[in-house]
């Protein structure tokens, strides 16, 4: 499974402190920032487990970073 969030993050050394907080927390997931994309994605990965978003979301959130779940927007078919 993979969950695609958008924050802002901007600092790629904040991005890397985030990173080893969530291997920390969760060690079966594997995350990483795209800080180039305009919404700093933030994707995070588990083949094992189901990924829990919102204590994604906690654990950015207390280090003062704003994120959400991006969703899919699915291109509707003509």
């Amino acid at each position: 499974m993979v969950e695609v969030f958008k924050t802002n993050v901007e600092d790629s050394s904040h991005a890397d402190v985030l990173i080893e907080q969530i291997y920390k927390m969760y060690v079966h997931y594997k995350a990483n920032f795209d800080l180039e994309d305009c919404d700093k994605i933030l994707r995070v990965e588990c083949k094992t487990f189901m990924i829990e978003p919102s204590s994604v979301i906690n654990l950015l959130n207390e280090f003062g970073y704003d994120v959400e779940i991006l969703h899919d927007e699915i291109a509707p078919v003509m």
